[in-house]
């Protein structure tokens, strides 16, 4: 599966973001779909994910409540709506999927999006 991250840019702390991530080549539905994130000289983290149907999410603490992970699976599409934007989550953000079989490894990375967000 093919994916594209969208919807990165420059925002001022308390602002608002949404992260869209398109995908195609393979059926959409039967991925879970997470979102991921690498800040300057930091490690990649994880940010949230969502089940095949989108009946189960998780998230990372550190954005439980000011973000929240969306699919539209008619549309291949998974969004990540980013609320209370803090300049801690400045970072290129990258969705990624797997499928049941590959246990909590993801095989599949979009190329991921910046977003920026200023104080």
């Amino acid at each position: 599966v093919q994916l594209q991250a969208s919807g990165g840019g420059l925002v001022q702390a308390g602002g608002s973001l949404r992260l869209s991530c398109a995908a195609s080549g393979r059926t959409f539905s039967d991925y879970n779909m997470g979102w991921f994130r690498q800040a300057p000289g930091k490690e990649r983290e994880f940010v949230a994910h969502i089940f095949k149907r989108g009946a189960i999410t998780t998230y990372a603490d550190s954005v439980k409540g000011r973000f929240t992970i969306s699919r539209d699976n008619a549309k291949n599409t998974v969004y990540l709506q980013m609320n209370s934007l803090k300049p801690e989550d400045t970072a290129v953000y990258y969705c990624a999927a797997r499928s049941d079989y590959s246990g909590s490894y993801y095989p599949y990375w979009g190329q991921g999006t910046l977003v920026t967000v200023s104080s």
